[in-house]
């Protein structure tokens, strides 16, 4: 929420919208096909394979295996951002649901692990730059806090001086969730990591030979199909639109209040609500209750906004 800072979580919000309207994200999400997967994974070992203790998914890459100039032979900057978002977006309309369901409980971010032996500022290329900038941009402000931790690991010399650069293209709220390892990185992963869901390149004990290696494939309750009927019968079949949803998450998340009920509650028992969560004994100073007023301000203008984005909202309202 960028700080605590109202406004400037209002600002990212409507932003948001505005990028998923001008990217056509729904479209990419629903329509785009990436046929260079298979190509991609072989130049650019990369993956989701299994869940973390807490039950998050576990998300591998390889990036010090990357052939760069193969990995641009068979695909582009452009492509691989697309598939990029798609791969987000089933994130968090499968993957998150379904380890919802496993874990019995809310998952809502990932934990990562970013193996980067072999890589340095040599063999960083300008497109490398330019992918990694626009991915990590599209993360930061587009999927903010969906990161549970990432574990950069097998740091050498040449990493941690291109690590320097990097960093400055990232929040600190992001950075805080970074651990950069050496080569002794085993016992941290174990901590985060059950064996059985770490690869054996990594020095658990998965190999998943009969899908031709552990980062091709995508092992998890996302998979498993009685998870995911479990999830769709949970969350809905019938899922709203994103714009519908945001909408209803921000009003929730700003105001307190429960949509689609929101309509039959005026403002102020509403705010008697929120005020009475934050405080048992129903004192509230002014200072608290401005702040209840402003984030019910930003609501409303968020909601008005999604039904400009979607007008089918607006007839749905």
């Amino acid at each position: 929420m960028r700080g605590f800072n109202i406004l400037k979580a209002k600002e990212m919000f409507l932003n948001m919208l505005k990028w998923r309207e001008d990217c056509s994200v729904d479209a990419i999400a629903n329509e785009f096909k990436f046929e260079e997967y298979d190509a991609v994974k072989r130049c650019y070992p990369h993956g989701f394979h299994g869940v973390d203790k807490f039950g998050r998914p576990l998300y591998i890459e390889r990036i010090g295996l990357v052939d760069l100039s193969k990995l641009m032979q068979v695909t582009s900057i452009d492509r691989y951002v697309k598939y990029h978002i798609s791969e987000q977006e089933k994130t968090m309309s499968l993957r998150y649901p379904a380890c919802s369901i496993a874990a019995k409980k809310h998952i809502a971010s990932t934990t990562a692990i970013l193996d980067v032996k072999g890589l340095g500022m040599n063999n960083f290329s300008k497109s490398a730059r330019e992918m990694f900038i626009e991915i990590q941009k599209i993360d930061s402000n587009y999927y903010p806090e969906t990161l549970n931790q990432l574990y950069i690991i097998n740091a050498g010399t040449g990493f941690r001086a291109l690590w320097k650069v990097l960093k400055a293209f990232m929040e600190a709220r992001t950075l805080a969730k970074i651990q950069v390892l050496g080569t002794n990185y085993l016992n941290t992963l174990l901590e985060a990591v059950d064996p059985s869901n770490l690869p054996d390149f990594l020095g658990g004990t998965c190999n998943c030979p009969a899908t031709g290696g552990c980062l091709l494939h995508d092992k998890g309750p996302w998979t498993d199909p009685e998870m995911v009927r479990a999830s769709k019968a949970a969350f809905g079949k019938g899922q709203k639109s994103f714009n519908e949803l945001t909408a209803t998450i921000a009003c929730e998340s700003f105001a307190g209040c429960q949509e689609p009920s929101a309509k039959q509650v005026d403002s102020t028992s509403r705010r008697k609500r929120t005020l009475g969560m934050l405080l048992k004994d129903g004192q509230v100073d002014e200072q608290i209750s401005e702040k209840i007023r402003q984030l019910e301000d930003c609501a409303a203008q968020t909601k008005e906004v999604s039904k400009g984005i979607n007008p089918n909202s607006r007839n749905a309202a």
